[in-house]
């Protein structure tokens, strides 16, 4: 999958999290991440975040502490 779409699907997800008040967003985002992406989706987005794939899109702070509780559990 190109890498601007899985940042804009991940920046999705974040966008609603943005609207919900007092839940911890990025780990909302990380459950999803974890919940519905296949694993090949999250390593190749795994790499996007660390920067090791390259991206035009800006990606949303949310889903880079999502990404970081991802690959701790992981």
């Amino acid at each position: 999958m190109s890498p601007d779409k899985l940042i804009y699907m991940a920046n999705q997800i974040a966008k609603f999290f943005h609207s919900q008040p007092d839940v911890d967003k990025a780990a909302k985002v990380a459950d999803h991440l974890k919940d519905f992406w296949e694993p090949r989706m999250l390593a190749q987005f795994y790499g996007i975040v660390a920067g090791t794939e390259a991206t035009t899109l800006t990606i949303d702070p949310i889903v880079v502490e999502a990404a970081g509780q991802l690959q701790k559990a992981a």
